[in-house]
């Protein structure tokens, strides 16, 4: 039910919040567990707060966060239907790069999360979130190029932020975004033939009436 996913991403966002896993907690205003709707059929992950973000305590805030709504509403979702998170859970200092025993520690929180919400479509903002899915890949090469395992689509996709750094890529972040629609059909279909039912075994047909032989 939505209420019990809801309840057990309160609770995982509760933990995030009192955690001490790593250095990150320190100096940060408040920690960022994600935010979204619990039976959301995408999921966006990100790479960790920033300044706004820490602040408000919400993914997504500030310029990133506006880019981002626009380009849900270019395929006409608002936030509320989505889901929001990111590979660290707190703001790296100065807005560094998170490091690799950051990632790990925050691993947990977020690998429940999915394991909430189960989404049909996990979209990756950045090359750290994309790492999780394409380890080898770079994201100038595969962005937009989904990949489909165990059910579920991974879409991987420029970093808002990078795109607003570097405006030759928002042509492409744009056109990648109006795809996400039919990565998330092509998901559908594929757990629909799954799931459908072999077709039933053709009814035996009676058995032929025995002729008499004939004498002569």
């Amino acid at each position: 039910m939505v209420e019990d996913r809801a309840a057990a991403l309160a609770a995982i966002a509760d933990e995030v919040r009192a955690c001490r896993l790593c250095r990150l907690y320190e100096g940060t205003t408040n920690a960022v567990p994600g935010a979204g709707s619990p039976d959301a059929q995408i999921m966006f992950i990100g790479e960790g707060p920033v300044f706004h973000e820490d602040r408000l305590g919400l993914p997504f805030v500030g310029r990133s966060g506006d880019y981002l709504n626009y380009l849900l509403n270019l395929i006409g979702l608002k936030r509320e239907q989505v889901f929001i998170a990111n590979v660290v859970k707190h703001r790296p200092p100065d807005n560094r790069d998170p490091l690799p025993d950051e990632i790990l520690a925050c691993k947990p929180y977020l690998d429940r999360q999915i394991a909430v919400i189960n989404p049909l479509v996990i979209a990756t903002l950045g090359r750290f979130s994309m790492a999780r899915y394409f380890p080898n890949g770079k994201i100038t090469q595969i962005h937009g190029q989904p990949k489909f395992e165990d059910g579920r689509a991974y879409y991987p996709l420029f970093h808002p932020a990078a795109v607003l750094r570097n405006p030759d890529l928002r042509r492409g972040m744009e056109e990648d975004f109006k795809r996400l629609l039919e990565v998330l059909e092509q998901v559908k279909q594929q757990r629909a033939a799954q799931t459908k039912p072999d077709a039933a075994p053709a009814e035996p047909k009676p058995p032929e009436k025995p002729t008499q032989l004939r004498l002569f």
